[in-house]
C-alpha cells in the first residue's frame, strides 16, 4: 500500500492534522509577510526573504484547501461515493504544497540572521538545515 491507496478513515485523520498544522504555518508566514511589508529595507536577503514567506504561506494555503476537500469527502454521511481516484489530485497537490512550504519556511530560517550580521546569519543558517533535515526524518 503506497499513499494513494490509504484508507479514508486513516486518511481523513492524516488530512484533519494538516489542516492544523498549514492553518498555524500559513497564518505565521502571512504574518511575516505583513512585517515585511512595512519594514522599508530593499536589500535583496530582506527581498528574498519576503518571497520566500510567500510562497511557503501559498503552499499552506494550498494544503489547507486540498486537505480540507479530502476531510469533507471522506467523513461518513458524505453524501457522493467516493473512490481513491477521486482524492488523487487533492492528496498529490496537498502534500507536495505542504513539503514546499517546509522548505521555503526553511530558507526563511536560514536566511533571517543574514539581515543582521555574518555570524548571526552562519547561526541561523545551520539552525534551519538541522530543522529541514529533522523534519525529512519525521515525516
Amino acid at each position: 500500500m503506497n499513499i494513494t491507496e490509504l484508507p479514508f478513515d486513516y486518511l481523513n485523520k492524516i488530512a484533519n492534522q494538516l489542516v492544523m498544522i498549514s492553518s498555524l504555518l500559513g497564518g505565521f508566514s502571512i504574518a511575516v509577510i505583513a512585517n515585511l511589508l512595512v519594514y522599508k529595507s530593499q536589500n535583496r536577503i530582506t527581498n528574498t526573504i519576503l518571497k520566500s514567506t510567500t510562497i511557503a504561506a501559498g503552499c499552506f494555503l494550498v494544503t489547507l484547501f486540498a486537505m480540507t476537500n479530502i476531510v469533507m469527502k471522506t467523513t461518513e454521511g458524505y453524501p457522493l461515493k467516493i473512490t481513491q481516484n477521486d482524492l488523487m489530485i487533492p492528496k498529490l497537490t496537498g502534500f507536495i504544497a505542504f513539503f514546499v512550504g517546509i522548505i521555503t519556511l526553511s530558507l526563511v530560517i536560514s536566511l533571517s540572521g543574514w539581515t543582521k550580521s555574518k555570524k548571526t546569519g552562519i547561526f541561523t543558517t545551520i539552525v534551519g538545515i538541522i530543522t529541514f533535515l529533522m523534519i525529512v526524518i519525521n515525516l
